[in-house]
């Protein structure tokens, strides 16, 4: 059983194979992946910080299941709600150093994929446990508005509905310098793959394992 469940957006074909090997973490295989030699970048080191999710984007953020709830439960939840939704075009994904960390996302802030995360936010709420006051500590050390606080009081997470920002990590936090050396590095893997408009077509329910990494229990695609 995994201590957390979180449901991401996860690509598949050679987006997911690039964002294994570049994060050194295959969340469908649980296994860990050789990073790929880039000269003047330790890949080791820029990718610590979300090596253990996996490529991903987060649509509903970890939580730790609800004691009236069982993994079936939240499987069969997951499950029905990709067959009431459809997949959504989100456009162009953009390869950028924004807010401290390197990542894709979307050009534009396309509506549906933000009605998408809020409706996974709530259908599937009933079955998070409540945060405890640890967690809620440990939120507290970011800097979080009146709304965001309020959000992760009542949701989990303070970075859900207006505030949720779609994107696919491929670092932690890194100065200016360093985060745009990491961008050149990755264009010419990423730039063929990212050339077309990209859809989210499935949600993928996640689970955290007992040493924090992070595997794929079932892609969902959206059928609705």
């Amino acid at each position: 059983m995994f201590k957390r469940y979180a449901v991401f957006y996860t690509p598949k074909g050679a987006l997911a194979d690039v964002g294994a090997a570049w994060l050194g973490w295959d969340s469908v295989t649980g296994q860990a992946v050789p990073h790929p030699d880039v000269p003047g970048v330790d890949v080791a080191a820029v990718t610590a910080t979300p090596r253990k999710y996996g490529i991903h984007g987060t649509l509903k953020a970890p939580f730790r299941l609800f004691a009236d709830s069982s993994p079936a439960e939240l499987q069969r939840a997951v499950a029905e709600f990709a067959k009431r939704h459809t997949a959504v075009d989100i456009g162009r994904l953009q390869l950028a150093h924004h807010h401290g960390f390197v990542a894709l996302r979307p050009a534009g802030d396309p509506p549906a994929l933000r009605d998408l995360a809020a409706a996974i936010v709530t259908a599937l709420d009933n079955h998070r446990a409540p945060l405890t006051e640890a967690d809620i500590v440990r939120r507290r050390k970011a800097t979080l508005t009146p709304q965001q606080d309020q959000q992760m009081l009542d949701w989990g997470y303070p970075y859900i509905f207006d505030d949720f920002h779609f994107h696919l990590t491929l670092s932690g936090h890194l100065p200016g310098a360093t985060g745009a050396q990491v961008v050149s590095a990755l264009q010419p893997m990423l730039d063929p793959i990212i050339a077309d408009p990209w859809v989210i077509d499935a949600v993928t329910l996640m689970g955290e394992d007992a040493a924090g990494m992070f595997h794929q229990i079932h892609r969902y695609p959206l059928t609705g």
